[in-house]
C-alpha cells in the first residue's frame, strides 16, 4: 500500500503535521522531490522539530525513512539536519534513515549560483521581480540533472577504484562551466573536494537503491507513506511558471522520484489551508493587502521554515484547489489552520475568475492573464469563537462545519482531517467512507 500526502496551494500546508499523525501506520515514508529548500514543523511532547530535506517520519522510532532519486541533497545540510535531530532526542534516527543512490548532489558553487541566476532572471523581467529562490542551489542542481552533467549519490560514494578520480574529474568541469557561464568567481574547490572525500565515508552507511528498497517493502505488504515537498501551484509544468520551484511537486513527480508505478498508489491526501499564501513573487489573486492580509499573518504565525520570509496571505481560493484536485486527483482533504479564522467575523472565498467581465473555465497558465483577472467571492459567516480545545469533529461551531461543507461541495472532495491549532494533538478527525 502506497499513500501520498500533497500540497494542493503554494506551500505551508502543514503536510509534515498530517504525516506524523499517520506515521504510526506506516512502515516508511519516504521523500520523492526537492530538497532542503522544503520546510516541516512537527511539535511532539513540546519539542518542536523542523525537517527541510529529511523525511519527517523520523519522528516516530517504529519507521524506516527514504530520501528518493527525485531529491536533491546538500550533503553538509543532510547531516547538520540529522544531527539538530539527534540533539533533541531522536537518537536512533541514523539506523532508520535511507538515501536513494540515484538522487543528485548540490555542491556549494550550486548555491552561489543561485543567486547570480536570480539577478540574471530579474534583470530580463520587466518589473524587475525575483522569482524568490531560497538560494539553497535546488534550481541549479536541477539544471545540472536536467543537462547530463550532474553528479549522484552513487558516483560519490562507489568504491571501484577508478570512481573517486572520475568524480573529480566531473566536478572540476562543473566548476568550470559555471564560472565560464557567470564570469569568475571565487571559489574553494579543492576544500569541497576534501570534505566531500570525507563525506563519502559518512554517507555509504545510508545509501541503498530506492527502486529495489522500494518493490521489496512492497512485496513485503509494508505500508508507505510519501510525503510531498512544496505543492502544486509550485510545480515545474503546473504551477505558477516561472515562480514555481524546480521540480515536479504533484503527483507525477511522486511516481519518477521514487521509481514507483502508478497502480501502486491508492489514496493522495491534498493539504489544503483554510485561507491561501504564498512566499515570493508572482501573482497571487486573493491576496489580502490589508488588514485582513495582516491578520492572517499575525494570527497564523506565517513565516517560512526555512527562510524566515513573510508569507503573503489571502482569502481561500477554491479555483486553485479544483485545478489542484484536477492534476493531483486527492481522494480526501485535509484542512489546516482552520483556527486562525476564529475571529472572523465574515470570511470570503474566492469561487471564480472573470477577466473583463468574463468568466475564465479554469486557472489560467499565463500570468499576464492571471495578474489581471478579478475575483468572484461568496461571503461566508464566521463562527467567532475559539475551536482550538474542540476534540470532536461534530462539535466544531455550525458555522465553521458549514465553510467546510462549501469546501468539498465546491471541490468535490469530502475533507477527512481538519486541523485546530499548532500541536500533533490538534487535528479532528472526520470519516469519509
Amino acid at each position: 500500500m502506497v499513500n501520498v500526502v500533497l500540497g494542493s496551494q503554494w506551500g505551508d500546508e502543514g503536510k509534515g503535521k498530517l504525516v506524523d499523525l499517520l506515521v504510526g501506520k506506516y512502515d516508511i515514508v519516504a521523500r520523492s522531490a526537492g530538497g532542503n529548500n522544503a520546510g516541516h514543523t512537527i511539535v511532539v511532547k513540546g519539542v518542536k522539530y523542523d525537517f527541510h530535506m529529511l523525511p519527517s517520519g523520523l519522528v516516530n522510532p517504529n519507521c524506516q525513512n527514504l530520501i528518493g532519486n527525485g531529491v536533491v541533497m546538500h550533503i553538509p545540510s543532510f547531516f547538520q539536519e540529522l544531527e539538530q535531530l539527534e540533539a533533541k532526542g531522536l537518537s536512533d534516527a541514523r539506523s532508520r534513515l535511507f538515501v536513494s543512490s540515484r538522487a543528485h548532489l548540490v555542491f556549494d558553487f550550486h548555491q552561489r549560483t543561485d543567486k547570480l541566476r536570480e539577478a540574471e532572471l530579474s534583470g530580463h523581467s520587466k518589473d524587475g521581480k525575483n522569482i524568490g529562490t531560497t538560494g539553497k542551489g535546488i534550481g541549479p542542481t536541477y539544471a545540472t540533472k536536467a543537462s547530463r552533467s550532474g553528479l549522484r549519490v552513487h558516483h560519490l560514494v562507489n568504491d571501484e577504484p577508478e570512481a573517486w578520480d572520475e568524480f573529480v574529474a566531473k566536478y572540476k568541469r562543473l566548476v568550470e562551466t559555471r564560472q565560464q557561464r557567470y564570469g569568475p568567481f571565487e571559489y574553494d574547490s579543492e576544500g569541497e573536494l576534501q570534505r566531500f572525500k570525507q563525506y563519502r565515508e559518512e554517507l555509504r552507511p545510508f545509501v541503498v537503491d530506492s527502486v529495489v528498497f522500494l518493490n521489496d517493502a512492497m512485496r513485503a505488504n509494508k505500508k508507505i507513506l510519501v510525503e510531498g515537498a512544496n505543492a502544486l501551484m509550485l510545480d515545474i509544468d503546473f504551477g505558477t511558471y516561472p515562480f514555481v520551484t524546480s521540480s515536479n511537486t504533484g503527483i507525477g513527480g511522486v511516481c519518477t522520484g521514487l521509481g514507483l508505478p502508478p497502480k501502486a498508489i491508492d489514496e493522495i491526501y491534498g493539504v489544503v489551508k483554510a485561507y491561501t499564501t504564498r512566499v515570493g513573487e508572482g501573482p497571487f489573486p486573493t491576496e489580502q493587502l490589508n488588514e485582513f492580509g495582516e491578520k492572517l499573518q499575525d494570527i497564523g504565525a506565517e513565516y517560512g521554515v526555512t527562510t524566515g520570509r513573510k508569507r503573503r496571505c489571502g482569502w481561500l481560493d477554491l479555483v486553485v484547489l479544483k485545478y489542484s484536485t484536477l492534476i493531483n486527483g486527492y481522494t480526501s482533504l485535509n484542512i489546516t489552520k482552520l483556527d486562525v479564522l476564529d475571529s472572523f467575523k465574515d470570511i470570503q472565498v474566492g469561487v471564480s475568475y472573470s477577466l473583463r467581465g468574463k468568466k475564465l473555465a479554469l486557472f489560467p497558465e499565463d500570468l499576464i492573464t492571471l495578474g489581471k483577472v478579478d475575483v468572484e467571492y461568496v461571503t461566508l459567516p464566521g463562527w467567532e469563537q475559539d475551536i482550538t480545545k474542540i476534540t470532536e469533529y461534530n462539535d466544531l461551531p455550525e458555522n465553521a462545519q458549514k465553510y467546510l461543507k462549501f469546501i468539498e461541495d465546491f471541490v468535490g472532495v469530502p475533507i477527512e482531517w481538519v486541523g485546530t491549532g499548532p500541536a500533533r494533538e490538534s487535528m479532528l478527525y472526520k470519516q469519509v467512507k
